[in-house]
């Protein structure tokens, strides 16, 4: 695929607004043609740019899960070491998503709970188990912006 250009961005804008609007309006929206817009669509999908389409499950519940997003510096960053903090990590389902980083830590994990408890319970049994680890750095999240529609927005 060429390059991704400004329409390609609009489309991947208005399309993480909302994955369920029109070929049409988002043809319109971005200055297209139905056929054009939907040609630009498809070859975002064949080179991976859309990877697919998901929806947004809201439980009806304030006291949904927590996410939480931890900062882990590991004594040494050798690739044994690496490794084995890497799978490790695999190996419990609780962490949703682990990322080697550049800068102040080596790794941004996120995991989610239902409350401190829950936070405790995988800091003591999961956390601070995981092999090599100097430094774990944890952050309540308040909310997913991304995640959350603005009023009036469908």
């Amino acid at each position: 695929m060429a390059a991704i250009d400004a329409i390609d961005r609009n489309i991947l804008r208005l399309l993480r607004l909302n994955a369920r609007m029109s070929n049409a309006r988002l043809a319109e929206e971005v200055g297209l043609s139905p056929s054009a817009c939907l040609r630009r669509i498809r070859l975002l999908e064949e080179a991976g740019v859309i990877r697919g389409y998901t929806a947004l499950v809201d439980s009806g519940s304030s006291e949904d899960t927590i996410a939480v997003i931890i900062n882990i510096t590991l004594e040494r960053q050798t690739e044994e070491h690496l490794d084995r903090f890497e799978a490790a990590v695999r190996k419990h389902p609780e962490i949703r998503e682990c990322f080697l980083m550049t800068g102040g830590s080596d790794y941004l994990l996120r995991v989610e709970v239902g409350g401190a408890g829950e936070f405790e319970r995988i800091h003591k049994e999961i956390l601070s188990t995981l092999p090599g680890v100097l430094r774990i750095h944890s952050s309540f999240s308040i909310r997913n912006v991304l995640a959350t529609r603005t009023k009036g927005q469908r």
